[in-house]
Formats: structure tokens, C-alpha cells, sequence
């Protein structure tokens, strides 16, 4: 019996579900969309399966499973020379300052964009130029501590570079990873007399990850911004974003 209900759970793991024939979707080309594989939720699956009789007697507390994979759309921008993978349900958002730009239409401070160093005034050789990852991560902290520069009274801003790293891509270019946090504080009565009426509180507490690369004497930036706690529970899929971000040789 237990051999025929994990079957049956395993079999709804890899069924998928075909898409109407005048489906909009059913006429995207593969290279340019990536969806879930799967119809069955897995965080679901994978409560069915320990719930079997197969399961009563394993002790799981040791047990990590891989958080569930969200459906990823890719973006190609040819003209520019970039690519990335988002997730499907983000939306674009334009004139929003970046060269593109989308963003969580539930979680407002959740976003992604790409940021170009400007072709006539830039000649970098090498993600390199930048120095070493941990030069380049101050680099980026202080960019956006100055993007973030408030002219509000009692506002104060905590921020500390969390990781660096640098990765060789499958296209076999240089890629530097930085991760920032930064948490906002403001007085809650700035323009209290008493030093004991103007209690600072927390705004907001953000995650910030960027890609750096170099081609076309360009630098490219792949950032991500998303709320402390967002991304504890989206880490792996945001991860996945990171790690989909291309730059490419512009055609003559």
C-alpha cells in the first residue's frame, strides 16, 4: 500500500499540464521562458510523501528540502547586450531610471534592474578593473548609500557589505557578486524639543545583491532589492536570478 501511494505522489511530481492549443504561451519560443515543471507545489508533495506510512518511521528532523523554484521568464535586451532570468510574475516598470526594470507586483520593495556605465565615457577591459571583489563591494555600498541620501531630519541609515565573490560563467566571462545590507532608521518626532520625544524605529531592513560584469568596454549591473525577510524565504530563487545574469558582445 505504501509502495502504491508513493507512486502515485512521485508520478504527480512529474506530470505537467498541457497548455491549451490557442494558448498565448503555447506560441513563446523555449529560449525566452522557463516555467515550472511542476503541477503539483512541492512544499505540498513533499507533506503528502512524509505523511505516507512509507515515511511513519524516519526521523526527519535532520532533513533540509530545496525551497520550491518559482517559474522564470527570460529577458534578452540584443540592442544593449545583457540577459537575465526573472520571476514570471513580476511586472515591468517603466521610467523608473534604469535600463529595465521589473518589480513584485505584492511586495513593493522587491525589484530588479540593470544598470549600464555609459559607452562613450567608460573603457573597461575586465569585471577586474574594479579591483578585487572586496573593493568592488565597497564600491557598491557606497553607491547606494549615495542613491539613498536623505534630506529628512533624524534619519540614519545602518548598512554593512555582507559577501563578495567572483565566478567564471558558462560564456566564460568574469562575473563579481556583492551582497549589501542596509536598514533605514528615522525619528518618529523629528522636530521634538526633547531628545526623549524623538524615538528612532525602523523603516525598512533591505537585502541588496548585485552582478557586476564588463563587455563591450561597459560595466553591467544586475541588481536586486528585496525585504531582509523576503529573502530568507526566496534565497533560492533569487539565487537563481543571480546566477542567470549574461552580458554579451553588441553586433557591429
Amino acid at each position: 500500500m505504501a509502495s502504491l501511494q508513493m507512486a502515485t505522489i512521485l508520478n504527480s511530481l512529474t506530470m505537467t499540464r498541457p497548455l491549451p492549443p490557442n494558448s498565448s504561451d503555447s506560441t513563446r519560443s523555449p529560449r525566452n521562458l522557463s516555467t515550472k515543471a511542476f503541477a503539483v507545489p512541492r512544499r505540498k508533495a513533499m507533506a503528502l510523501i512524509v505523511s505516507t506510512p512509507f515515511f511513519s518511521g524516519i526521523a526527519l528532523r535532520d532533513t533540509a528540502f530545496a525551497q520550491p523554484s518559482v517559474g522564470l521568464r527570460e529577458y534578452i535586451d540584443s540592442f544593449d547586450g545583457y540577459s537575465f532570468k526573472y520571476p514570471l510574475n513580476w511586472i515591468q516598470v517603466r521610467g523608473a531610471g534604469a535600463d529595465i526594470f521589473f518589480r513584485d507586483p505584492y511586495v513593493l520593495d522587491e525589484n530588479i534592474s540593470v544598470e549600464l556605465s555609459s559607452p562613450s565615457s567608460s573603457n573597461y577591459k575586465s569585471v577586474e578593473d574594479l579591483g578585487p571583489p572586496e573593493e568592488a563591494g565597497k564600491k557598491v555600498l557606497k553607491q547606494y548609500l549615495t542613491e539613498f541620501m536623505s534630506t529628512r531630519i533624524g534619519v540614519r541609515r545602518e548598512s554593512s557589505v555582507l559577501a563578495t565573490s567572483s565566478r567564471v560563467a558558462d560564456d566564460g566571462r568574469m562575473y563579481y557578486q556583492v551582497e549589501v545590507n542596509i536598514k533605514s532608521y528615522a525619528n518618529n518626532n523629528e522636530l521634538a524639543v526633547m531628545p526623549g520625544d524623538r524615538v528612532a524605529r525602523l523603516e525598512w531592513d533591505r537585502r541588496y545583491l548585485s552582478v557586476l560584469g564588463v563587455e563591450n568596454n561597459q560595466l553591467y549591473e544586475l541588481r536586486l532589492q528585496t525585504p531582509e525577510n523576503v529573502f530568507v524565504e526566496e534565497e533560492y530563487d533569487l539565487r537563481q536570478v543571480m546566477d542567470s545574469f549574461r552580458v554579451n558582445k553588441i553586433s557591429a
